[in-house]
Order: C-alpha cells, then structure tokens, then sequence
C-alpha cells in the first residue's frame, strides 16, 4: 500500500510541477511579447511621427529636443528590450519552440547594436560643442533616423516572430 501510496504521490507532484512549468512558459512568453509589442510601437512611433517632425522644425530645434527625447525613450526602452529578451529565452529553455529563441535574439540584438553602431552617432549629437545650425548636424539626424529603423526593423520582426508562434 506505501508502495502504491508513493508512486500516486509522485505522479501528483510530477503532474503539478509540469502544470507550473506550463504556467511559467506562457507567463514568460506573455511578458517577452509585451515587451516587444510595446518596444516595437515606440521604436517604429519615432521614425514614422516623432523623428521626421522634429527634422521638420528645423535643424537646431531638431538637435535641441533630441538630448531631453533620447534621455526619457532609452530607460524605456533599454528595460523593454532586456526584459522581452530575458523573457523570450526562459520559454525556450522551459520547452518553448525554438521561434521563441529567435525572436528573443532578435529584440535582444537591438542592444549590443545601439551600444555599437548608434552610440557614436548619440555621442555626437548630445555632444555640448555640437552646432545645432550646422549641415554636419542635420546629416547626423538623418543618419540617426536611418539606424533607429533598424531597431524598429528588428523589434518588428521579432514580434511578428512571437505572435505566430503563440
């Protein structure tokens, strides 16, 4: 009868640990497609509205609000981005398909290439001695716009990555 007894238990937690994997899994794909959804949105707001308006006030008043604007959407993003991709990866590794760890890479990549390939472009135009009249700074603007998209480009593939596999 112990031996019974025991074998019914085991089953019991064996099927309740899997039943909180499960719950776990999706938790853990919910929060890294919301995150992604959310990084993907603002990411591709900047380039389609808040970026080409600013470019349209002109090259100074472009330069002068990119600093406060860069400043409050990189907290938010930078956490969006680390946390989807956490997130993404912790449902592959609970047994997630193997999109999951694609899409979780490609939200993730928007890191390592905005502290690679944009900060340089960021480091200029924060930067005090920059002349905010100038045609260098209107360049750097439109150069900035342009790597933007890609991390729109990545986010956005990334969700549509996340979405057909839910």
């Amino acid at each position: 009868m112990s031996i019974t007894s025991g074998a019914g238990r085991a089953t019991h937690l064996d099927r309740y640990a899997k039943e909180n994997m499960i719950t776990i899994q999706a938790s853990a794909q919910f929060i890294a497609t919301l995150c992604c959804a959310l990084f993907s949105g603002a990411s591709i707001y900047i380039n389609l509205v808040e970026h080409p308006a600013r470019l349209e006030c002109g090259t100074e008043l472009a330069a002068t609000v990119f600093g406060p604007s860069y400043r409050r959407a990189t907290l938010m993003q930078a956490s969006l981005a680390m946390l989807g991709f956490v997130c993404a990866e912790a449902a592959w590794l609970l047994g997630a398909g193997v999109s999951w760890l694609v899409g979780g890479l490609l939200l993730g990549l928007v890191i390592p290439f905005t502290l690679l390939v944009i900060m340089p472009t960021n480091t200029q135009l924060l930067s005090p001695s920059l002349d905010k009249t100038s045609s260098q700074t209107r360049e750097l603007l439109s150069h900035w716009g342009r790597l933007h998209a890609v991390r729109s480009c990545l986010s956005f593939v990334a969700l549509v990555i996340f979405l057909c596999s839910a």
